[in-house]
């Protein structure tokens, strides 16, 4: 997985919160330690996100030139491998081994380049056309010093010309979404039922995510905890790091970015 609360969905699809985790996969996050690796060969079945998956690899392929490219929080593979099929040289970074092993159990999962460790330090060589980071796994990093340090890393590790794309929630409609007090349906099957609370915290900028996974008359509770910085922080946080934004846009299809978006895809290149 990889750190993060997942996006939210686009209006036809049905997407988890990506668990930020520092270090961790996109829906499983930071909450109780080995929590990853816990629940790491439920992921998938879990959290599979199918209706916004084709988009993201779609816009980040459109991005990467002929790469290489760098997904931090790699998980299993939800990204990287559609991305390999279309002949990108694909590398990631993942905290937890678990994750890593249900990558490499896929066809073709050998072939992609994972090195385990914390994703805020980019603990990798070597420079990448795209470095991306998805479902909302950037909000894993613990606070904005472990944010700033990855985006200096990320800036050091970009080729001329490359670029670092992002998505995130936007604080807003994360107070919105809180304080209407229904829970989010997150994945509806005949198999589960996956169902997120949030409980925000403006004082400190975090937001914890509770979700309840019913399946086989078995309820599993998961707890992932979040920090948020709002669009404009977060510009301003590339800005130190020697990045600009170039392109935000509502979705991973492209929509325009309004008042009414409940997220952000942003695009940085270096200034």
């Amino acid at each position: 997985m990889s750190r993060h609360d997942s996006v939210p969905p686009q209006p036809t699809a049905t997407t988890a919160d990506a668990a930020p985790t520092h270090g961790r996969s996109p829906a499983l996050g930071a909450g109780e330690p080995g929590y990853a690796d816990r629940h790491a060969t439920d992921y998938d079945r879990w959290f599979a996100k199918p209706g916004i998956t084709p988009a993201t690899v779609d816009t980040l392929a459109g991005l990467a030139g002929t790469g290489p490219v760098l997904e931090l929080g790699i998980g299993t593979g939800r990204l990287a491998l559609p991305l390999a099929e279309r002949g990108l040289d694909v590398h990631g970074i993942e905290a937890s081994q678990a994750m890593v092993h249900r990558l490499r159990a896929k066809p073709a999962g050998d072939r992609i380049t994972v090195t385990l460790g914390d994703f805020a330090d980019v603990p990798v060589s070597g420079t990448f056309s795209l470095i991306y980071i998805a479902g909302g796994t950037f909000f894993e990093l613990a606070d904005r010093d472990a944010k700033q340090r990855c985006l200096t890393a990320v800036a050091a590790h970009l080729a001329p010309g490359g670029v670092l794309a992002l998505d995130a929630h936007l604080p807003e409609a994360l107070a919105v979404a809180a304080a209407s007090g229904a829970p989010e349906t997150v994945s509806e099957t005949d198999d589960h039922l996956i169902l997120c609370h949030r409980r925000i915290d403006p004082a400190t900028q975090t937001y914890q995510s509770h979700y309840l996974v019913h399946e086989s008359d078995r309820t599993h509770h998961l707890r992932v905890h979040f920090h948020y910085v709002s669009p404009g922080e977060l510009d301003f946080m590339a800005e130190r790091a020697g990045l600009r934004l170039r392109a935000r846009q509502g979705t991973w299809n492209q929509a325009p970015f309004t008042k009414d978006s409940a997220y952000h895809v942003s695009v940085y290149e270096h200034r």
